[in-house]
C-alpha cells in the first residue's frame, strides 16, 4: 500500500507565482534532497527558471537558485555522492551545480558546456565503477559481505592510476551526443559527436552504462510506429582531447504497433527509460494516445542463430561454435491504462538471480522490484519492473477505483485533474516524491510489504537488510525511518546491533560511528528512548575528542615506534588499575604529552566537557534504576568508561604544563584534588564493568562517595539533546501534514519533548554550540548553523585559528555528529545567512529572528561550517 506522508504547498500569490516548468525536472540524491524546477512569472510575464532545493526533514525550508537558464530546464542529475547537480536546458546549456564550502543552502556554478540551440533531452552523469549488488535472497545471512556484494564494474573513463574521471555525457534532439570531463585542474574538456552518420530528431533518450565501461544510449524520435534506436558509446581521452566513438546495437519496434488491434491506438511513444542505469540490458516504453497508454518491459538476450545441417556436415566444428547475435525480447506488457504523466525508476541495485519472470516468491514484491507509474486521472500505480504486475496503488481521491476497471469506463471530472507531472523514487524506495500540474509536492509512503501481508516479523526484516545497506553504503535513512513505528524502534535497535556484532573487527571499527548515529535516530522515534538517543549522541561526541585529543600526541623520538603514543596510552590504562591518577601518569612517556601553550588554551572547551561529562555521571551513579535517566547506559559501558578514564590521565598531564587548561570545577573546599578525586570513583566504576570479566554492581562505598558528590562539587547541568524541528518523529500517524514553503510550520510535539529528566529547556535558558561546546548566550547574534537530523547548534566561522583546533574542526567539515558519512544537505532561508550546514545527515540555518537561534555567539568551530 501507498499512503501521504506530507504535502507541500506555494503561497498564494497576488501576481507573481511559481507555476510548474513545461517539462517539469525533479531529481532525489542519496543524502535525501529533492530537486526540482518551477518557473517564476514576474508582473510583466517574463519567466525566470528557478531550481528548488529541499531537504525532505525540513520541506518548507525551500533554497531556490535562479539558474540564468534561458530556456525551459528539461533535465536535473545528482551525482553519486548528492552533492553535486547537473541542469540541461532546451537551449542546449549544461550547468554544473556544487555545495559552496559544503553548505547545502549556498550553490554555485562554475563549470558546464554548451550545444548552442539544441535542447538537451537526456542527461547523466559518468559511472564512477562503484557498484553495489543486493541479494534480498540472502538477507537472513551473517555477513554484510554475503548480502550486499561489490559488482566487477569498470569506470566509464578512468585516470592514471585508474582513479575514475569525472564528466557528464548528454544526448540532444538533432541526434549529438556531447561528454564534458572534469580534469583534476579544474578545466572541462567537451566533444560533440553523432550518434550515427544519418541523424535524425530525437524526442525521447535515456542513458545506461555497461560492466566493460562502455555507454548505451537509447533514443526515439516520439512515433510509435518508428523503431527506437540504441547505440554504444566509447569514450577515451586522446592528447588531451576528448574522443567519442559510437556504434549502432540492435533496434526494436514496440509490440503495439505491430499488433493490428491496436497499430493506430498509440500513436506516440511518451516515456523510454532503462530499467537501471547500470542495465543497459532492459528497458521500459510507453505508448499513448490522447487518453490511454500502454507499457512495454523490453529485454537484450543473446541468442543463437540455427546452423543448417550441410554446413555441419562439411565441418562439425561449426555445429560446437554457434554464432550468437543480440536480440530484444518483450519481456511484458500491460492492458489499456490511463494516459501516463510520469514514471519513476528504482534506484536500489537489487540483484537478480533470473531474470525471468517470477512472481511466486517473496522477494520478487520487494520494494526495489518496483517502478512507480503515474496517471492523469491522479492515481500512482507500483509495478514490477519485469511482470509490468501491479503490486500497489494510490488514489488522489477519497474514492479508489477498482484496479481492473477500464480507463475507458471511469467517469471524467470537469477541467483537468490534479496528476504528478514529474516523479522519483527515494533510493531505498520506500519514499516517493511527487510533483503535480500544479507546483504542489507530494511525499508518498510506500509500504515495504508491497500491499501483500507480513508478518511483523518480515516487515522487520524488510526494514533491517535497509538499514544495513544504508549503514555499508552512507546513504541517509530517511526514507526507511517513515515506517517505523514506535513499537518497532527496540526490536530495530537490538536487531541492528546483533548483525553488527557479527561482522569481523575490522568492519566493525569502520562502521562504529554510523550504527550509533542510526541507533540514536531510531531512538528518536520512541517515547520509551528518547534518553538512549542522548546516550548515543554523546558517544559520538566523546569517540570523536578522543581520536581528536589522541592524535595530537607525538613519539618523542623521530624513529617510528610499534605503537602510537596514543595505543600506548590505552595499553598502559588497561593494564593499570590504580585508582590514583598519579600514579598511573608515571607509568607514561609525559614528554610524547608536551603540546604548545596556545595550543593547551585553545582545547580548554573541549577538556571541560570531559571533566563535567565525567562528574555527571559519578553523580548520577545512585540514580542509575532509571533508564529514563540520560546517561544511564555509560554506567555498564565498560569501553566507554575506559575512554574517559584515559582522557583524565591526559588531561592531568597537560595540566601540568598549562594549569589554565584544566577543567574547572565549583568545589567547597579550597584544598580538595577535583581531578584525583573523580578520577579514583570513575575507575572503581570503571572496574566494575571491565571486558575481562563479568559485570559486577557497584558496592556501597562507591555509591555513597558518589552520593556526597554533590556536597563536595557542583554538578553542572549538561545540553544533552539538541532540539530538533524535524518531520520524521511527528509522521507516525496516518494524517498527512499539509505544509507551505517558506513558512514554518506548527507542528505537534515529538517523543523528544516530554519532559524527562535532563532534557528539560528553560525559556530563555543560554545557547550552546554543541561541537565547540561554547556557550552562546540566550540570544546571540552571530551567524549559525543548525543540523534539521540531530538539532546541533554551532556557528558559521571559527574564532580560533590554532591547529590543533582546526584539526578538530576538520572532522566536520562535510558531516555533522549525526552522520559520520555523507548523509543529506541543506538550504539556506533567510538574511543575513543563517544557512544549513552539510552535515551527514541534512542541516539548515534558520532565520535571525527564530527565537532557537543563539543571538550572540562568540567562538566557533569551522570544522562544522561546512
Amino acid at each position: 500500500m501507498m499512503d501521504l506522508a506530507y504535502v507541500c504547498e506555494w503561497e498564494k500569490w497576488p501576481k507573481s507565482t511559481h507555476c510548474p516548468s513545461v517539462p517539469l525536472a525533479c531529481a532525489w540524491s542519496c543524502r535525501n534532497l529533492i530537486a526540482f524546477t518551477t518557473d517564476l512569472r514576474s508582473d510583466d510575464q517574463d519567466l525566470t527558471r528557478v531550481i528548488h532545493i529541499l531537504d525532505t526533514e525540513h520541506p518548507w525550508d525551500l533554497h531556490s537558485v535562479a539558474s540564468e537558464h534561458t530556456e525551459a530546464i528539461t533535465c536535473l542529475e545528482w551525482d553519486q555522492s548528492g552533492s553535486r547537480l547537473l541542469s540541461a536546458d532546451a537551449d542546449g546549456q549544461i550547468k554544473c551545480w556544487s555545495m559552496a564550502d559544503h553548505l547545502a543552502n549556498s550553490w554555485e556554478s562554475s563549470v558546464g558546456s554548451l550545444v548552442e540551440g539544441d535542447p538537451i533531452v537526456a542527461l547523466s552523469w559518468l559511472h564512477n565503477g562503484v557498484k553495489l549488488a543486493l541479494h534480498v535472497e540472502k538477507s537472513g545471512a551473517s555477513s554484510f559481505g554475503e548480502k550486499f556484494s561489490r559488482v566487477k564494474f569498470s569506470p566509464s573513463l578512468t585516470l592514471f592510476g585508474g582513479k575514475p574521471m569525472e564528466g557528464w555525457i548528454a544526448v540532444t534532439v538533432s541526434g549529438l551526443v556531447t561528454v564534458s570531463l572534469l580534469k583534476p585542474s579544474g578545466q572541462v574538456l567537451t566533444s560533440t559527436e553523432s550518434l550515427c552518420r544519418l541523424r535524425g530528431r530525437v524526442a525521447l533518450a535515456d542513458i545506461a552504462f555497461t560492466g566493460g565501461g562502455n555507454i548505451v544510449v537509447a533514443t526515439a524520435d516520439g512515433s510509435s510506429a518508428s523503431p527506437v534506436q540504441f547505440y554504444k558509446v566509447c569514450v577515451s581521452v586522446v592528447s588531451e582531447k576528448c574522443r567519442i566513438d559510437t556504434e549502432i546495437l540492435p533496434s526494436l519496434f514496440m509490440r503495439c504497433t505491430t499488433d493490428p488491434n491496436r497499430k493506430d491506438k498509440f500513436p506516440a511513444i511518451t516515456h523510454l527509460k532503462f530499467l537501471a542505469r547500470d542495465m543497459s540490458e532492459q528497458v521500459l516504453l510507453c505508448a499513448s494516445s490522447q487518453t490511454s497508454s500502454i507499457a512495454e518491459c523490453w529485454s537484450l538476450r543473446k541468442e543463437g542463430l540455427p546452423v543448417n545441417n550441410i554446413f555441419q556436415q562439411i565441418s562439425p566444428a561449426v555445429g560446437d561454435k554457434q554464432p550468437m547475435i543480440l536480440k530484444w525480447r518483450i519481456l511484458s506488457a500491460t492492458n489499456d491504462l490511463d494516459r501516463v504523466s510520469a514514471v519513476a525508476l528504482p534506484k536500489l541495485p537489487i540483484s537478480l538471480t533470473n531474470t525471468d519472470l517470477k512472481v511466486a516468491s517473496d522477494t520478487q514484491f520487494y520494494p526495489g522490484l518496483g517502478l512507480a507509474l503515474a496517471f492523469h486521472d491522479g492515481s500512482v500505480h507500483i509495478v514490477h519492473r519485469l511482470s509490468l504486475q501491479t503490486m500497489a496503488v494510490f488514489y488522489s481521491s477519497a474514492a479508489p477505483r477498482p484496479v481492473d476497471e477500464p480507463a475507458i469506463k471511469r467517469p471524467r471530472t470537469a477541467g483537468p485533474a490534479v496528476h504528478f507531472k514529474a516523479m522519483q523514487l527515494s533510493w531505498t524506495s520506500l519514499a516517493l516524491v511527487g510533483i503535480d500540474n500544479y507546483g504542489k509536492l507530494s511525499m508518498l509512503r510506500i509500504s515495504p510489504s508491497m500491499g501483500h501481508t507480513l508478518d511483523v516479523n518480515l516487515a522487520l526484516r524488510h526494514l533491517l537488510f535497509l538499514l544495513e545497506y544504508c549503514m555499508v553504503t552512507g546513504y541517509d535513512w530517511w526514507d526507511i525511518l517513515l515506517h517505523v513505528q514506535p513499537s518497532m524502534v527496540q526490536s530495530l535497535v537490538e536487531k541492528l546491533h546483533e548483525e553488527y556484532t557479527r561482522q569481523n573487527a575490522a568492519l566493525q571499527q569502520v562502521l562504529s560511528t554510523r550504527i550509533l548515529a542510526m541507533k540514536a535516530s531510531l531512538c528518536r522515534l520512541s517515547p520509551c528512548t528518547v534518553a538512549r538517543v542522548c546516550d548515543y549522541h554523546t558517544k559520538l561526541f566523546l569517540i570523536a575528542i578522543s581520536s581528536t585529543l589522541k592524535s595530537l600526541l607525538r613519539p618523542h623520538f623521530l624513529n617510528t615506534p610499534d605503537k602510537s603514543p596514543g595505543d600506548r596510552l590505552t595499553e598502559i590504562c588497561a593494564k593499570i588499575t590504580d585508582v590514583d591518577i598519579d600514579k598511573v601518569m608515571i607509568n607514561l612517556k609525559t614528554e610524547e604529552f608536551v603540546l604548545d601553550m596556545n595550543t593547551l588554551q585553545a582545547l580548554q572547551q573541549l577538556l571541560q566537557w570531559v571533566g563535567d561529562f565525567v562528574l555527571y555521571l559519578l553523580a548520577s551513579l545512585p540514580n542509575q534504576g532509571s533508564p529514563l535517566r540520560p546517561g544511564h547506559s555509560f554506567l555498564r559501558d565498560g569501553t566507554s568508561l575506559g575512554v574517559l578514564r584515559e582522557l583524565m590521565v591526559v588531561i592531568r598531564i597537560w595540566g601540568l604544563l598549562k594549569p589554565s587548561c584544566l577543567p574547572v570545577y565549583t568545589a567547597t573546599s579550597d584544598t580538595q584534588d577535583s581531578m584525583s578525586l573523580l578520577f579514583r570513583l570513575l575507575t572503581k566504576l570503571w572496574i566494575c564493568c571491565r571486558d575481562e570479566g563479568p559485570a559486577s554492581e557497584p558496592d556501597e562505598a562507591l555509591v555513597d562517595e558518589c552520593c556526597l558528590l554533590p556536597s563536595q562539587l557542583l554538578i553542572p547541568s549538561l545540553d544533552w539533546l539538541p532540539v530538533s524541528d524535524g518531520l520524521v518523529s511527528r509522521l507516525q500517524p496516518k494524517q498527512p501534514l499539509r505544509l507551505q514553503f517558506g513558512r514554518a510550520p506548527t507542528l505537534p510535539g515529538s517523543a523528544t519533548s516530554l519532559q524527562l529528566d535532563g532534557l528539560v529547556r528553560a525559556p530563555g535558558q543560554p545557547k550552546i554550540d554543541h561541537l565547540r561546546r561554547l556557550h552562546l548566550g540566550a540570544y546571540p547574534t552571530e551567524e549559525c548553523k543548525a543540523c534539521t537530523r540531530c538539532g546541533c547548534v554551532t556557528m558559521l566561522k571559527s574564532p580560533n585559528r590554532t591547529t590543533a583546533v582546526k584539526q578538530w574542526e576538520q572532522r566536520w567539515i562535510k558531516n555533522c555528529l549525526c552522520a559520520p558519512r555523507a548523509g543529506p544537505s541543506a538550504i539556506k532561508t533567510a538574511p543575513p545567512a543563517l544557512v544549513f550546514v552539510h552535515c551527514g545527515a541534512t542541516a539548515h540555518v534558520p532565520p535571525s529572528q527564530d527565537p532557537r537561534i543563539p543571538r550572540n555567539m562568540s567562538g566557533c568551530l569551522e570544522s562544522w561550517l561546512r
